[in-house]
């Protein structure tokens, strides 16, 4: 059986002008800027005219530890949204913009697949609105200004072999992960080893995300420790003078894009950090507009739920005082039987016995879930290839540790296949059974601690494993007033160890924590496992040797 493209799917669609899918939210034609007929932005007055309102209800799309045979938690969120609709709830949802890198690179787009995509598809994964851009230039103009400070004396005294500031780009590139800059002479600045970072790894991207306003926006960019003298002092954005500048490139960036589902249900996509080296949420600007202005907010948080999840809870929530009301995990029987060691290439064939091993990895994301007093409920991605015995071993071994599973067709049926899946989820939400949300830890538990609480909780670790000069670095950053702070750990999403190759639910293992840095304009303290790259490199065959643009100016072998 052949079945249609996503973007052959997309392109069939019949859209509505974007004003008709914003009026569906009471947003009125003077209270957006179009960006061509389908996308537009929505403006900062809008924004706080919805401060007053009551908030709907907020629910988390998470997924089990990610594998080659793909979950869709995109795609579920916008089903589970359109479903929503589809039943007689006003709903959003809410996702996070998609990185270029992916889209030239391995992962593909993030628009979601089959019958529940956003659109249109090829904007939304190519440029945009230009916001990802404009966070590009925020963050190398900062890095610009501290060379051009380094070349003309070194007014704000730093200490050149102590520069934690780098420069980024919205592509994969591995040549760039380490480079020497200032070559060529006097006129080019000081010469020094310095870094690229993806896009979505910068600490500008996310400042972006977690701000509520532009004035806020402005304080965070300042607080942004781009090195520290030679007595240990931090040297912060603010004494460059560069955060009014790199306010005034993110300042229309920072107003949420709409856009639509397929079933022109309104769609906010805004910012995007990764999961894995960052917090994994679209932007709080765009959580809570969405949250004044429907009945249900459906957002995603990236990879597992050890990784997304935990920031979405600890970080996003905490910082936002967000709270949430439900959890959907998404899972497959393809992912769970590659998680009890099937082959991918085998993962078509029927395999009960591999389908119960790899059970424990939706099991463990269950019971973290859980540690967060939340009503959980499964939802399970219908592939072709799943049997129905499969399917119903799945839902009972659900049932057996008190879950119910539903199985979603949304892929193939847009949000008439996801309807039980929200009929289970708004039931779950109005029994709640005492249930009240709560965070891992609190802002007082000391760095260290934290650390080791997500570590032993979350990924069911052993412990941790730590030198004393990573040791004295937490250490330096409480002596700086960092301690309230919450951690990011950045690691694999692969595996809830350190080792991607360990699949299911290891057991037995400690984190190796490799470096630690403070980004304190974000609000956190970002913690190295593992040997995580900030910078992805392409694949042998990267997807962008297949994306062209015909005779006719469309592009093509985009997904």
């Amino acid at each position: 059986m052949s079945y249609l493209s996503d973007l052959e799917i997309s392109r069939r669609a019949t859209l509505l002008p974007i004003n008709a899918a914003a009026e569906k939210i009471g947003l009125s034609e003077n209270q957006i800027e179009r960006y061509g007929n389908f996308k537009a932005k929505i403006s900062f007055e809008s924004l706080e005219s919805s401060a007053n309102k009551p908030d709907a209800k907020l629910i988390l799309v998470t997924a089990i530890s990610p594998t080659p045979a793909g979950e869709g938690k995109t795609t579920t969120s916008i089903g589970l949204a359109d479903a929503l609709n589809r039943i007689g709830k006003r709903s959003i949802v809410c996702l996070r913009e998609p990185s270029m890198g992916p889209c030239f690179g391995m992962k593909g787009g993030a628009t979601g697949g089959g019958y529940a995509q956003v659109v249109p598809m090829e904007e939304i994964n190519l440029h945009f609105t230009g916001d990802f851009h404009a966070i590009s230039s925020a963050h190398n103009l900062l890095a610009a200004m501290l060379d051009n400070n380094l070349h003309f004396g070194n007014s704000i005294g730093m200490d050149e072999r102590r520069i934690v500031w780098n420069r980024v780009v919205d592509l994969n590139d591995r040549a760039l992960r380490k480079v020497v800059i200032g070559l060529g002479g006097a006129l080019n600045s000081i010469p020094r080893e310095s870094s690229y970072d993806i896009t979505v790894a910068s600490e500008v991207m996310a400042i972006f995300c977690l701000s509520n306003s532009l004035s806020e926006l402005k304080s965070r960019l300042g607080k942004i420790i781009i090195g520290y003298k030679k007595d240990g002092s931090p040297v912060v954005a603010a004494d460059l003078k560069a955060d009014g500048s790199m306010t005034a490139l993110l300042r229309d960036a920072l107003k949420p894009n709409i856009v639509q589902t397929l079933e022109g249900n309104p769609a906010i996509i805004h910012g995007g950090p990764f999961a894995n080296i960052a917090h994994g949420c679209n932007s709080v600007l765009a959580t809570k507009f969405a949250l004044k202005n429907s009945d249900y907010v459906v957002t995603e948080a990236g990879f597992g739920a050890d990784l997304g999840a935990e920031k979405f809870f600890d970080i996003k929530c905490r910082q936002a005082g967000l709270k949430p009301d439900a959890v959907v995990i998404v899972a497959t029987v393809r992912a769970l039987k590659y998680h009890g060691g099937v082959d991918v290439k085998d993962l078509h064939i029927p395999n009960i016995k591999a389908l119960e091993s790899g059970f424990v990895n939706l099991s463990k994301h269950v019971d973290n879930m859980r540690l967060y007093g939340l009503p959980v409920v499964v939802a399970i991605n219908a592939f072709p290839t799943d049997t129905p015995e499969e399917t119903q071993v799945l839902i009972d071994k659900a049932a057996s540790i008190g879950i119910q599973a539903v199985r979603a067709e949304h892929w193939a049926r847009g949000g008439e296949g996801a309807e039980e899946v929200a009929n289970v989820v708004v039931e779950s939400i109005e029994k709640k059974d005492g249930l009240s949300f709560k965070l891992l830890y609190s802002d007082e538990t000391p760095l260290l601690e934290k650390v080791e609480i997500i570590c032993r909780k979350i990924y069911g670790a052993d412990g941790i494993s730590i030198d004393k000069n990573i040791r004295k670095k937490f250490d330096q950053f409480s002596d700086l007033g960092f301690s309230n702070l919450p951690v990011c750990i950045a690691k694999t999403q692969y595996s809830f160890s350190t080792d991607p190759t360990l699949r299911g639910c290891p057991k037995g293992f400690t984190v190796p924590i490799r470096d630690a840095k403070i980004s304190s304009g974000a609000g956190f303290v970002v913690v190295l496992t593992g040997d995580l790259m900030t910078m992805p490199g392409l694949s042998r065959s990267p997807a962008a040797e297949k994306i062209d643009v015909d005779k006719n100016g469309q592009i093509i072998g985009l997904f």
